[in-house]
C-alpha cells in the first residue's frame, strides 16, 4: 500500500471528520499513469545496519523510501548511496527480517505534514502514534523533501526577550524567541532535568520535544511526570530510543523540525527541545559508515558536518508573516571534553552555550549551569540598560571568588586587605544559594527581584 493510499485509509478506518480529504489522497495518488507502476528491485545483500538492492539505480533518489512487505508487515528504508549497479538502503526497522532475493519497491520520498490535534501526542520518526491513541490526522501532504532554512535576507530580526523561569538562564544568559541554544554537558550532569525545566517556559504556543536515543525507561518519566497532563497539553513528543535503528533515531529530528516548522508557518511561537544532538550525530554516523564513508574526525565522516547546519539553520525565526522556532539542543560532550567534534561544530552554529559544570553539580547545586562559562549572544537584547552593568557587576565577583578559592581553602584569606574580595566572599555563596532551583520549583517571574530581595534578607539577617 502506498503512502498516500495507506492516509486515506487511515483516515476512513478511523471515521475521519473530513471524508473528502482521504478521497483526495487516493485522487492524487492515482491522477496520473505513472503513480500507478512502482519501480522495484531484489535485495542482494543483507548486514545488521543496511541492505543492498539492484535493479532500481536508474529511478532511485537519495532520500527516497524504499519498503517491502513480510509476513503482512511493511519494512521501510530509505535510500543512502547509489551506485551504476545497486543502492544501499538504510532500514528504518533493524535489518534482520530482510532476506535475499526479497522484492522491494520504491515509494517516493517521506512527507510528514503535522495538524493542531498533535498537541498531546507522542509519535515515532515516522509521524506513527506511540501513545496507544487514534490514528493522527494528517492533512494532505506538502511537496516532498527535506525543507531547508528561511533565505537569510528574508528571515525576521530577533528582538523579543522571555522568560524562561529559571533563574540562572534568565540573570546572565537570558534568551529571546527564535534563539537556537545548547546546553553542553558530560552524562549525568543534568541535562534533560534542565531541559524539563525549559519546557515549562509560558511564551509559547506549541512545544515539540525530540528524544533522540533516550533511554526507554525515562520517556514515560519524562512526559508524564515532568511534564504532566498540563505541559502536555500543548506539547508534541517525538521518540526514538536508543534501541531502534540508526535511520530512525536520524530521521526523528527531522520530523521534530518538520513538525515544528509547520507551526512555525502558522504564525505561532514554537518551542523545540532536541535531546540529544550528540545522539543524532552518532546515528548520522552510523548511516554514513554503512553508506562506505570515511571517517575525518574521530571516527565522524564529513557529511555529518554537513548534517548538523543543515539542521540547525532550520530553527529561528521564519519570514515575515509566520511566527518563530526556538531551539535549545542538548549535546552530550564525550569525556567532559567540550571541543570534541561534535561539539565544537554546534557551538560555532547555535546562538549562544548553557555549559554545566560537574564540579557544580558534584557540590549539590542544581541546575549546575556555569554562569561565567555560559553565553547568549543576544543578551545584549533582552537586558535592559541598567541590568547590564548589574550583570556585569555579578559576574566580576563570582570570578574572582572562584578564582580565590584554593588560596581561601589554605587559609591565605585575610579580611579587610581587599574590599572586592570581602564583597564577593560575603555575598556570592548567597547568590548561588538563589540559583539553586529544582523542576518541583514555582517559575521565577521576575529573577533580578528575587536575588535583590534574598541579598536584602540575608544582609539584614548576618547583620541583626
Amino acid at each position: 500500500m502506498g503512502q498516500s493510499t495507506a492516509e486515506a485509509a487511515e483516515h476512513i478506518g478511523t471515521g475521519s471528520s473530513n471524508p473528502l480529504a482521504a478521497l483526495g489522497c487516493l485522487y492524487r495518488r492515482f491522477s496520473t499513469p505513472m503513480q500507478m507502476v512502482r519501480h522495484g528491485g531484489r535485495i542482494t545483500e543483507v548486514t545488521p545496519t543496511h541492505y543492498r538492492v539492484r535493479g532500481i539505480s536508474e529511478k532511485a533518489r537519495l532520500g527516497e523510501i524504499i519498503f517491502y512487505r513480510q509476513d503482512d508487515r511493511d519494512y521501510r528504508g530509505e535510500v543512502v548511496r547509489i551506485s551504476e549497479d545497486e543502492v544501499i538502503v538504510a532500514p528504518f526497522e533493524h535489518s534482520g527480517e530482510a532476506s535475499l532475493g526479497q522484492a522491494v519497491f520504491a515509494m517516493g520520498t517521506l512527507d510528514i505534514t503535522a495538524h493542531a490535534s498533535w498537541r498531546g501526542r507522542v509519535i515515532d520518526a515516522l509521524a506513527r502514534p506511540l501513545d496507544g491513541g487514534p490514528a493522527l490526522f494528517r492533512p494532505a501532504s506538502e511537496p516532498g523533501g527535506t525543507r531547508g532554512a528561511p533565505p537569510a535576507l528574508r528571515r525576521q530580526r530577533i528582538a523579543e526577550p522571555f522568560l524562561t523561569g529559571v533563574r540562572v538562564v534568565d540573570l546572565f544568559s537570558p534568551l529571546c524567541l527564535g534563539q537556537r541554544i545548547g546546553i553542553f554537558a558530560g552524562s549525568g550532569v543534568g541535562k534533560s532535568t534542565l531541559l524539563a525545566m525549559l519546557a515549562r517556559a509560558e511564551a509559547f504556543d506549541t512545544v515539540v520535544i525530540a528524544m533522540v536515543g533516550e533511554r526507554g525507561r525515562e520517556v514515560r518519566e519524562f512526559l508524564e511526570d515532568t511534564l504532566g497532563e498540563t505541559g502536555m497539553r500543548k506539547t508534541i513528543a517525538v521518540v526514538a530510543t536508543s534501541d531502534e535503528s540508526a535511520m530512525m533515531r536520524r530521521r526523528a529530528a527531522d520530523t521534530a523540525m518538520r513538525v515544528a516548522e509547520h507551526f512555525r508557518d502558522c504564525g505561532e511561537k514554537v518551542l523545540l527541545l532536541l535531546d540529544s544532538i550528540t545522539r543524532y550525530a552518532h546515528a548520522a554516523r552510523e548511516v554514513a559508515a554503512s553508506a562506505g564513508e570515511p571517517p575525518v574526525a574521530r571516527g565522524y565522516p564529513a557529511s555529518v558536518f554537513t548534517d548538523l547546519p543543515r539542521l540547525l539553520e532550520r530553527a529561528g525565526p521564519g519570514e515575515a508573516g509566520c511566527g518563530s522556532i526556538t531551539a535549545i539542543f542538548s549535546v552530550l560532550v564525550d569525556g567532559d571534553d567540550h571541543n570534541d567534534p561534535v561539539a565544537d561544530s554546534v557551538r560555532g552554529i547555535l546562538d549562544g552555550h548553557l555549559v554545566l559544570d560537574r564540579a557544580i553539580a558534584e557540590q549539590g547545586r542544581f541546575p549546575a549551569v556555569n554562569p561565567l562559562a555560559s553565553i547568549s549572544r543576544l543578551a545584549d537584547r533582552a537586558w535592559t540598560d541598567d541590568r547590564k552593568p548589574v550583570i556585569q557587576r555579578l559576574k566580576a565577583m563570582i570570578a574572582r571568588f572562584e578564582e580565590t578559592r584554593d588560596i581561601r581553602l589554605l587559609g591565605g584569606f585575610q579580611a579587610g586587605v581587599d574590599p572586592e574580595l570581602d564583597l564577593a566572599v560575603r555575598q556570592v555563596p548567597f547568590i548561588y544559594e538563589i540559583l539553586r532551583q529544582s523542576p518541583t520549583d514555582p517559575l521565577s517571574r521576575d529573577p533580578f527581584a528575587e536575588l535583590a530581595a534574598h541579598l536584602k534578607a540575608k544582609e539584614t539577617s548576618n547583620g541583626g
